[in-house]
């Protein structure tokens, strides 16, 4: 076992400026759950997380001992199951929130909300060569080129339905959106694209303002407040380099020991199959993990894939939006 101190030994990959990055962050804080973090390139390459052998992405990763969990969705999820609700991680989702807070992160993740949302940034970000050729491998070429003047007026059409149909949830007097008496993961889930939204892309004044959305602004300032508080008391983040994270994570242990195969999945992937693993809502058609399949369930799944310095690390998914599929071993 490594001799580097990991709060839970759990390491976040991730960089400031980005919105799924700061999504966990946030959530950490509220839960304060202690964690280390190993601030990653805004572009690739990343050395640190191709040390480990993955070749997946997008930002953030999330390790918990020699585990690599990639996608925000099931980080939380897998976090909501280590720390179970008590006075040192106060709870943030419960029976009745869970609803909402799942429709909210479909809405925002599956949905069109973040899609719309990411319209909006700045003409001048794509002008830097080295941010477009990167960002240009999330998608294949659909054929149908836009100008950046209309894609950014469809955000903004598609960005005031939506900050009216948050408006209307508050229509009862309600403080919080699943009508708690406090946050739940159900505000987070919902507001944290729309806060991207207004604070860093600086979302235009000529639609969206505190006047025409009053309801949704105090609810968003409500937010601020509990999220300033949870960040004072929280544990600071351990920072690590990445020669240290990369230390940390292979010499670790596997955390998950729950690898099962289920035997009903459509699928009918077997133990071991060679397997390719990519997102299908971008960053995966230029970036597919390998690796013999060691767990499959209803919402996870998991490769054995190998860092550079030979030591087997495994991959976790969730399995929406995510392409699992068997492989010939002796092309790759």
């Amino acid at each position: 076992m490594s001799s580097i101190q990991v709060p839970n030994e759990i390491v976040l990959f991730w960089y400031p400026s980005s919105p799924y990055g700061r999504r966990m962050t946030w959530y950490l804080a509220l839960r304060s759950i202690p964690y280390a973090e190993c601030i990653q390139p805004h572009i690739l390459p990343r050395p640190t997380l191709d040390a480990l052998g993955l070749k997946y992405r997008r930002s953030p990763v999330m390790a918990i001992g020699r585990d690599l969990y990639v996608d925000t969705r099931l980080m939380i999820a897998k976090l909501e199951q280590m720390f179970p609700p008590s006075a040192e991680h106060p709870a943030l989702s419960t029976p009745e929130t869970a609803g909402v807070a799942s429709l909210l992160q479909k809405l925002t993740i599956e949905g069109s909300v973040f899609r719309e949302v990411v319209k909006q940034m700045p003409s001048a970000v794509w002008k830097d060569p080295k941010f477009a050729k990167d960002r240009a491998g999330f998608m294949p070429e659909s054929g149908m080129k836009t100008d950046g003047k209309t894609t950014r007026a469809e955000g903004i059409t598609h960005m005031r339905e939506m900050f009216a149909i948050i408006e209307s949830m508050f229509a009862d007097g309600r403080e919080w959106i699943a009508g708690t008496g406090k946050l739940s993961l159900a505000d987070l889930e919902g507001l944290w694209a729309i806060d991207w939204f207004i604070k860093d892309l600086r979302a235009s004044t000529d639609y969206f303002t505190a006047g025409k959305y009053p309801k949704l602004f105090a609810w968003r300032d409500r937010f601020r407040a509990v999220l300033k508080q949870a960040r004072e008391q929280a544990p600071k983040a351990v920072s690590l380099k990445g020669e240290d994270a990369v230390k940390f994570v292979t010499s670790a242990s596997f955390t998950d020991q729950a690898t099962t195969i289920d035997e009903s999945d459509p699928l009918n992937l077997k133990q071991g199959a060679t397997v390719e693993l990519y997102p299908t809502d971008g960053g995966g058609y230029t970036h597919q993990d390998h690796g013999k399949l060691v767990k499959l369930t209803k919402d996870e799944v998991a490769i054995a894939i190998q860092a550079k310095s030979g030591e087997e690390i495994r991959v976790h998914a969730p399995r929406w939006q995510f392409r699992v599929r068997a492989v010939d071993a002796a092309k790759l």
